[in-house]
């Protein structure tokens, strides 16, 4: 596998031991790296992630419970102005000794008695992102018609929309003007 030991992701399980029910409690802080996020957000690269870890020692591997708090900043999916806010949020794996299969990516394994966190976690945060971010849950977006923030914008904000299929229409009537009479009108003059 190759894990970096010097990376401040991976932990060394040597204080837990091998023997089931043994645990070990860690509280740290690291830089995020980059490919934490979507299109509209992400945690910023270099970020603090500030990480609460459990290692519980079990009968097939190394069990981590992780509670993380990363700070999340994005582009509102309504209105496209820019905003900052805070993740939170908890993940588990069970991280084998010796797993059965090489070929299976699937598992996560220690590597001698490290332990590298940031697939898991990188997962966690992408999975808890949300796909259409938004900068307030009331925001109303922008104006169809001029594309200004309605946030912004006065109460009653329109725009004269006409639709293109009526305008020769709307030019024959008003090229005609007065002079041009309504089917009822010309059969009230032909009654007479």
């Amino acid at each position: 596998m190759g894990v970096n030991p010097r990376s401040p992701f991976v932990i060394d399980t040597r204080d837990l031991g091998r023997r089931p029910g043994s645990m070990l409690e860690l509280e740290c802080t690291a830089p995020a790296p980059s490919g934490w996020g979507l299109d509209l957000v992400r945690v910023p690269p270099s970020a603090p992630v500030r990480l609460r870890l459990r290692l519980e020692a079990v009968v097939d591997g190394v069990l981590v419970t992780a509670s993380v708090h990363a700070p999340l900043e994005g582009e509102c999916g309504r209105c496209l102005e820019a905003f900052a806010t805070d993740l939170d949020l908890d993940t588990a794996e069970l991280y084998l000794y010796d797993p059965d299969s090489d070929d299976d990516e699937d598992v996560c394994a220690l590597d001698g008695d490290l332990i590298d966190l940031e697939p898991m976690l990188r997962d966690a945060v992408v999975l808890a992102l949300p796909l259409n971010p938004v900068c307030d849950e009331e925001c109303a977006g922008l104006c169809t018609g001029c594309g200004a923030r309605l946030a912004t914008l006065p109460p009653g904000h329109t725009h004269e929309a006409t639709d293109p299929r009526w305008v020769a229409l709307r030019a024959w009537s008003e090229h005609s003007g007065d002079s041009s009479a309504t089917m009822d009108d010309k059969s009230d003059l032909r009654e007479n």
